[in-house]
């Protein structure tokens, strides 16, 4: 930092700052005092001198990771006070790419704003439930901008969308959507499904509805509810049932077995003889899960149906499966986000949905059913599951069918009027 000498106290807290986003980014929120010390090239206990705790280091973190989205929020205002002479979808995408720099810019914090972590520090708690109001402000106004020039549809609820495109482009910061793509590709590419969407022709809800692919995915999300675990005195169907719920609120590596028996009301020894291994809970939850969600997939997939109405019923499984499984979904998200994109997840395997979504996509784009500009077959790949998974604060506050419409709205019609 300018003005600082190199050594001094402030730059060695900075230089400290970014060598623990880096190794939280890489291993997690598991990360360890210990590891930041080591990868800063210091003692542990000369860290102390800098910060007192590892929440102290997470505090910080997330503070300046909500300073610089604010920042990239009130240039992105700023700017709409002055005449700018680029299409208003040119500037929605020039936005979505500040963000999306950002949020690679800061992964350790982005994770943790992903999920409610234990701590009993209220600061922290307080700064992983803020929500990014200053680019969602910027967005909004970058939309209306659109909707009074023409350029998007009347029809749209704009807040709701620019809080959805502002959620994509953090996800940007995910190293599973992104793999190896730069930032500013995928989040133009995303913002393009947003505003335009996949299909080359427009397509209606009545339309989409009558595909054998939705009445397909419809039956699965109706056997879901009527093939659910019943909740009885079994105390393995219990000890279950806790532990999803609270590896979904605090996450899977920041769970213990003994939170697990506290939440069951049950002696950590006595879950230890009825489940095994915390690995092993998670596995027997996350497999029943997995062979859900995974089982929907492949009945879609086997329909005589176009690889849009296929990509729609899809999209429906997703939304159904948060709505029923939501605990599991956070599970399974907080696994992907903390995890490389070549490391086996216990349940959902995310790259088998990326090679069948290619599959599905390369015959959509042959047949010109499916127009998208990537050169990058893979990355599209990532970016349509990646857009496909509604928000949880949006489908809670749409609903399942309304989510539905929203869905077919920012990934198969687009956001944007047609030519």
């Amino acid at each position: 930092m300018a003005g600082q000498p190199s050594g001094s106290p402030d730059s060695r807290r900075i230089e400290i700052l970014q060598t623990a986003n880096d190794v939280i980014a890489e291993s997690g929120l598991r990360t360890s005092l210990q590891q930041i010390a080591e990868a800063a090239g210091i003692l542990a206990g000369s860290l102390y001198h800098h910060f007192e705790s590892k929440e102290a280091i997470l505090v910080e973190l997330i503070r300046r990771y909500h300073a610089a989205l604010d920042l990239v929020g009130e240039q992105a205002l700023r700017g709409l006070d002055s005449p700018d002479p680029r299409p208003i979808e040119e500037q929605i995408v020039g936005l979505g790419r500040a963000i999306a720099r950002c949020a690679v810019a800061h992964r350790a914090a982005l994770q943790m704003s992903f999920y409610e972590g234990p701590s009993s520090d209220p600061e922290l708690i307080e700064l992983t439930k803020q929500r990014p109001a200053g680019i969602q402000s910027a967005m909004l106004q970058l939309l209306r901008a659109g909707r009074c020039s023409g350029s998007i549809r009347p029809e749209m609820d704009l807040p709701t969308l620019a809080d959805r495109i502002c959620q994509s482009m953090l996800h940007v910061g995910l190293d599973v959507i992104r793999h190896k793509g730069s930032s500013d590709q995928v989040a133009g590419l995303l913002c393009r499904i947003h505003l335009h969407g996949l299909a080359s022709h427009e397509l209606t809800d009545a339309q989409l509805d009558r595909s054998a692919a939705f009445a397909t995915a419809d039956e699965v999300v109706k056997s879901w509810s009527e093939n659910a675990e019943p909740a009885g005195s079994d105390k393995a169907a219990h000890v279950r049932a806790v532990a999803r719920s609270e590896f979904g609120r605090r996450g899977y590596e920041m769970t213990t077995i003994r939170d697990i028996a506290s939440a069951a009301g049950m002696g950590t020894g006595t879950v230890y003889r009825i489940i095994g291994s915390k690995d092993e809970l998670l596995m027997s939850i996350m497999l029943a899960f997995g062979h859900k969600v995974g089982g929907g997939w492949s009945a879609v997939l086997g329909t005589d149906s176009t690889p849009l109405e296929k990509l729609d019923a899809l999209s429906w499984l997703n939304i159904n499966a948060l709505d029923q499984f939501p605990d599991e979904f956070r599970i399974q998200l907080a696994w992907m986000r903390q995890s490389p994109p070549d490391v086996a997840d216990p349940g959902w395997s995310f790259s088998t949905r990326v090679r069948q979504m290619k599959t599905m996509l390369s015959e959509g784009i042959r047949s010109g059913e499916i127009r998208v500009d990537s050169p990058n077959a893979d990355l599209l790949a990532r970016g349509v599951i990646g857009v496909q998974w509604i928000p949880e604060n949006i489908l809670r506050e749409l609903g399942s069918d309304r989510a539905l419409t929203h869905s077919r709205d920012t990934v198969i019609r687009g956001v944007a009027v047609r030519d």
